[in-house]
C-alpha cells in the first residue's frame, strides 16, 4: 500500500509543481496586497507584546512533566 502511495505522489509531483508555478506566475500582486491591507492595518493597531508566549508555554509544559 505504501509503494502505491509513493508511486501516485511521484506521478502527481510534476503536475502539482506546474500548477503551483502557474499560480505564482499568474498571481496579481497588487490585488493580493489590496486584499491583505485590512489585516495589516488591524495588526498595526494591536499593542506590542513583550513576549510571544513561548516562555510561558515552556514553563507550563515543565510543570506538566513533573
Amino acid at each position: 500500500m505504501i509503494d502505491e502511495w509513493v508511486r501516485i505522489w511521484k506521478q502527481a509531483g510534476p503536475e502539482l509543481k506546474a500548477i503551483r508555478q502557474r499560480g505564482v506566475r499568474e498571481a496579481n500582486n497588487v490585488t493580493a496586497l489590496a486584499q491583505l491591507e485590512p489585516a495589516f492595518r488591524l495588526a498595526a493597531q494591536l499593542p506590542v507584546r513583550e513576549s510571544s508566549g513561548m516562555v510561558e508555554m515552556q514553563r507550563y509544559f515543565a510543570k506538566l512533566r513533573r
